[in-house]
């Protein structure tokens, strides 16, 4: 059976999982907890019984095979073996049944989160834990950034939802620079810090999406290609979760730290009431993604090194920006504990612009991703995955847009920036 949290737990101290369910505030799902015990039971007790059938059934082949060979009747044990069969046939089906049926429970139960995390109920009960730079000092009036990118010609929103709808823009000119320069930033940054570079599929299999993640949660939005068994990834950290799928790795290879680079792609179902204006909620932008696989003695510490490396880069950026811890109820199913930079915008609002978080052994339970301690030995156990935004440049490009807008409309590049725009320092009309 896949599992996402370990049945054992559930069957030894199902309270754990219940103060973990109600500390969320997922009392639904409380429910689901009791009817996957009932299932459990029910599939391990039929399976127990089916086995006892299938022992019968050998033990009266024998006799048969006996009988025939002695050459006496053996009508009564045949008669036996065909009610036997019949019987097994049936318990299987509902061994299959109970079994499926506890499995998806259980692939719909959320991971335990980590002790440190606030009780609340939503966003509104997250936690700011840091405060970096200040807002800019204007004389002025500030623009947004869809305003401001309009009048220097580097967004056509219009022509954008003409041929692929609301959400979808041609980015132009300098924007389209700025994009590239932010990615080529936190790469090299990334990889001065040791990580991997990885382009990964843009498309993934059903089977290693749900590994990854709730698909009753997530597939809203995300894209279905039409006729295949394919979905456009909502982030690289989907397919650089999988990448390992179904492997046990070394100890000593541990950890794996990668840097994603790709495209995304959202349907962003869902987000009525929402900011959604100009690069802030798209359906397509380009993302850098930091992952780490390790063991699970160390997870909690790379969480905290994928935190600091995230707010390092928006400090060499110069944005402003705070730090929030998200409450349990706003924690997602696969986190363990979250972290969510928040970034100054012109209307005065922190928006979220990256998430940290680490998923414990949760994703690896579902892609059945161990480890173990030498070559040749039996797997240890599950390894921990954490994942971490580095930039997602469309909301990066906005802050920029806005942070650094001067009075005359144009904008400043951030210095870190100005090796990666041939030497431009300030997008301008041209």
């Amino acid at each position: 059976m896949e599992d996402l949290l370990d049945i054992k737990l559930i069957r030894e101290q199902p309270d754990i999982v219940k103060k973990n369910l109600k500390k969320r505030g997922d009392f639904k799902k409380l429910q689901m907890l009791d009817a996957l015990t009932i299932h459990d039971v029910e599939w391990r007790r039929l399976l127990t019984l089916a086995n006892e059938r299938r022992h019968e059934r050998r033990v009266i082949t024998k006799q048969i095979a006996n009988l025939k060979k002695a050459e006496k009747a053996a009508e009564k044990q045949i008669e036996k073996g065909r009610k036997l069969d019949v019987e097994i046939s049936a318990l299987e089906k509902q061994v299959k049944k109970h079994k499926q049926t506890a499995n998806d429970i259980l692939m719909r139960l959320p991971n335990l989160l980590h002790a440190s995390v606030p009780i609340g109920r939503n966003e509104n009960d997250n936690i700011a834990i840091r405060l970096w730079g200040k807002p800019p000092i204007l004389d002025f009036s500030p623009r947004d950034h869809l305003e401001i990118a309009k009048n220097l010609n580097l967004i056509d929103e219009e022509r954008g939802a003409k041929v692929a709808g609301h959400g979808f823009f041609y980015i132009k000119g300098y924007l389209v620079m700025l994009d590239l320069a932010l990615q080529r930033f936190a790469i090299d940054f990334m990889i001065e810090k040791g990580y991997q570079l990885v382009e990964p599929p843009f498309m993934l299999r059903r089977k290693s999406y749900e590994g990854v993640t709730d698909l009753s949660d997530f597939e809203n939005v995300m894209y279905k290609v039409e006729g295949e068994d394919l979905y456009m990834i909502a982030t690289a950290e989907h397919p650089l979760a999988a990448m390992f799928m179904n492997e046990v790795l070394l100890k000593e290879a541990l950890p794996i730290k990668l840097v994603g680079v790709s495209a995304c792609f959202r349907k962003e179902v869902g987000s009525h009431g929402k900011y959604t204006k100009g690069l802030f909620r798209m359906h397509q932008f380009n993302k850098i993604e930091q992952f780490i696989f390790c063991h699970p003695d160390n997870s909690w510490d790379f969480h905290e090194e994928l935190q600091q490396n995230a707010e390092e880069l928006y400090q060499r950026l110069g944005l402003h920006h705070k730090v929030v811890v998200l409450c349990s109820g706003d924690t997602g199913t696969v986190q363990a504990k979250t972290y969510d930079i928040n970034i100054w915008m012109a209307d005065g609002t922190y928006r979220e612009v990256g998430s940290n978080s680490n998923c414990t052994d949760y994703q690896a339970r579902r892609l059945n991703i161990r480890f173990r301690e030498k070559e040749g030995q039996a797997p240890k156990g599950f390894l921990h995955t954490i994942n971490n935004t580095a930039l997602a440049t469309s909301r990066t490009m906005l802050a920029i847009l806005e942070q650094y807008q001067q009075k005359d409309g144009s904008v400043l590049v951030p210095h870190a920036l100005i090796k990666y725009m041939n030497g431009l320092k300030k997008l301008e009309p041209h």
